[in-house]
């Protein structure tokens, strides 16, 4: 029972961290990460409801889930620190290329100083604007990354935890399917018989 304990407070977490990551990605309008964590934010529901009800099959989805949200993570730390042909600067990937925004901490990072530049350059959109950043203690690529690392290291765990909460439960159903619980060749009750059979009876003078 105190595994299962754990593994609540464990999920309840999960959705307190990718919460915050969705906030911060809506404010940037990344519409590809803001789908997928939509997505993480249901299966840890379901993986929740699968704990609380003994529902192997259901912690068994949000496991696999998992499995693929670290892939996505990893994805995530390598489009940002420009592994390969990725680059970060890339619309399509984020926003679908429906805009031009960039991560939040871009221009709100720990220390970043942003001075809008007048007059904007020539080749720039006239519904953006353009500015220059400066000063940031971390930048923004690196804030994405710690994030996306934090949500792989509890993904990593949760795995864990599901794969050992599935095992537990398989084992209580196997041990009462051996005392009989879902025995039916049980007891049975006394049957009734359709005739009576009459018996004669002699009485004495």
């Amino acid at each position: 029972m105190f595994l299962y304990v754990q593994q609540l407070l464990f999920c309840v977490f999960l959705q307190i961290s990718i919460l915050e990551r969705q906030i911060f990605d809506f404010l940037g309008y990344q519409w590809a990460p803001i789908l997928t964590n939509f997505i993480h934010i249901i299966t840890v529901i379901l993986g929740l409801f699968g704990t609380v009800q003994f529902r192997p099959k259901y912690v068994t989805g949000y496991a696999v889930w998992l499995v693929l949200w670290v892939t996505w993570n990893v994805f995530i730390i390598c489009f940002y620190l420009e592994v390969g042909d990725l680059s970060k600067d890339t619309d399509l990937i984020m926003t679908f290329n429906i805009s031009m925004h960039r991560s939040w901490w871009m221009e709100n990072g720990p220390g970043c100083r942003v001075t809008p530049v007048t007059p904007p350059p020539s080749w720039a959109p006239e519904d953006h604007r353009y500015i220059s950043i400066a000063g940031c203690l971390l930048e923004y690529q690196y804030m994405e990354v710690a994030h996306s690392s934090l949500q792989i290291l509890l993904a990593l765990a949760g795995f864990i935890y599901a794969c050992y909460v599935v095992k537990l439960i398989s084992e209580e159903e196997d041990s009462f399917d051996f005392i009989g619980g879902f025995d039916s060749y049980g007891y049975q009750g006394p049957q009734k018989t359709s005739h009576l059979q009459l018996q004669p009876m002699y009485m004495s003078k």
